[in-house]
């Protein structure tokens, strides 16, 4: 996930910046302005993950007549995932009234939005990605990384290969490459790697791959020639594939490969053919259409004509599944919100307030039809996250499976990480710490 605002591809060359208007919101509305890319580089990520997040908003719409009575609305506005369209999006959607929050799914964009949301006071979800200091709400009031921030996935990650090894004593003296997509978005983890590798007492060797990553043949043969126990992909669209690809023309063995949460989708292993067999990634979110709200989704949403997803195929999809779940968090943090505020269009500030309060445990997650979808969140003031459980995923040709139970991030060792970090930023841009009082204030107007 990263900043492409100096790349500029060919055929996307006459793409204009879409954004379909609509009415100001009425008493009973809240608006969604999605930042969404449905062409270019990563638009399998994007038709899949806003595709899911508008089929949850329709199912809301369609079975419940909103969230008590309060209809969903939203338009959508190309951004390419480029950072500059991004920007360009919220300054035109952001005079929409009642707006709920930012969902842009985009490092770049979401970096370039932090001042913005802040002095707008309109929170910005950047689920699975985004600043991993933005976790501490003393800080960083409207930003939330929700379910998993990089920090966190990283050591979900090295606690999953432990677990292969036999425990996490056992790590001392192996040798991890970790190839990464050549952005801000790939090079975000490349400390927390060193500082897990000097813990453990396991060899880190890191390596870029330059977007796009068509062309991985001589880090490839990098990783060969260092022979590592294990390779963590840190990718994002094409790369993934053609990694795969060129790990079995080198030699190495892909169940040895382990992919970051943007590397775990089927758009990142069917294209890769059998070379992806075997292959295994983290997620916040299993997939498959088996679950009670995903079914609920294709009897009503698609039953009644308005789904998404031209593919139908992809309904279940681990994109797709991602997006319903961000839909699940962005609703509920309404529906929190409301118990306080009252059944109407909330500001933004009192959603805010929403999603600091948003608490789901998993027999909550069970009673919204996404048992096994999700694990859990619990989000405070001061904690943007919600825990961090995650889960891994094996693809054997067909389907992902499940291949873990839920894995939670070594806390004691990243909140620290985290604070001091967030303190840095704070005094750099002249930001008073947040109290528990503070946040409690909320603007209702």
């Amino acid at each position: 996930m990263t900043f492409l605002s100096t790349i500029k591809a060919a055929a996307l060359s006459a793409a204009m910046i879409v954004s379909v208007a609509l009415p100001a919101a009425h008493a009973d509305e809240q608006y969604f302005p999605l930042q969404s890319y449905r062409v270019g580089p990563y638009a399998a990520g994007g038709t899949g993950f806003f595709g899911g997040f508008i089929d949850y908003l329709n199912l809301i719409n369609i079975r419940d007549g909103g969230v008590n009575g309060v209809k969903l609305t939203w338009d959508e506005c190309e951004t390419q995932y480029e950072v500059e369209r991004g920007v360009e999006c919220y300054e035109r959607q952001k005079s929409h009234a009642g707006a709920a929050a930012w969902n842009p799914l985009s490092v770049g964009i979401a970096y370039a939005m932090i001042d913005r949301i802040t002095a707008d006071k309109v929170p910005l979800i950047t689920v699975n990605h985004g600043r991993t200091d933005s976790t501490d709400g003393r800080v960083f009031p409207y930003v939330f990384p929700l379910l998993l921030n990089p920090y966190s996935e990283t050591s979900g990650i090295v606690n999953y290969i432990a677990s292969k090894e036999g425990g996490i004593d056992k790590l001392k003296g192996k040798k991890i490459v970790v190839l990464y997509h050549g952005s801000p978005y790939g090079k975000e983890t490349i400390p927390i790697y060193e500082l897990l590798a000097q813990k453990y007492g396991f060899t880190v060797q890191q390596i870029e791959v330059p977007h796009p990553g068509n062309e991985q043949q001589s880090q490839w043969l990098t990783i060969r020639r260092a022979k590592p126990d294990f390779v963590v992909l840190r990718g994002w669209g094409v790369m993934n594939p053609v990694a795969l690809k060129t790990a079995v023309k080198v030699g190495f063995p892909v169940d040895h490969i382990v992919g970051n949460v943007w590397s775990n989708s089927e758009e990142d292993v069917i294209p890769a053919g059998d070379a992806a067999k075997g292959y295994t990634a983290i997620t916040t979110q299993a997939s498959g259409n088996s679950y009670p709200v995903v079914q609920e989704i294709v009897k009503t949403v698609y039953g009644a004509g308005k789904g998404n997803l031209e593919d139908k195929s992809r309904i279940g999809s681990v994109y797709h599944n991602l997006g319903i779940v961000n839909g699940i968090l962005n609703v509920e943090a309404i529906r929190v919100a409301q118990e306080k505020f009252g059944h109407r269009t909330l500001t933004g500030d009192e959603v805010r307030w929403g999603f600091e309060h948003l608490k789901l445990d998993p027999a909550k997650v069970e009673a919204l039809g996404a048992k096994d979808l999700f694990h859990s969140i619990n989000v405070s003031w001061d904690n943007h996250e919600g825990e961090g459980y995650v889960t891994f995923q094996q693809w054997d040709g067909k389907k992902w499976n499940v291949v873990s139970d839920w894995i939670a991030p070594d806390w004691a060792l990243l909140r620290p990480i985290i604070e001091k970090s967030a303190e840095a930023y704070a005094a750099e841009k002249g930001i008073k710490l947040r109290t528990a009082d503070d946040a409690d204030a909320v603007t209702t107007n």
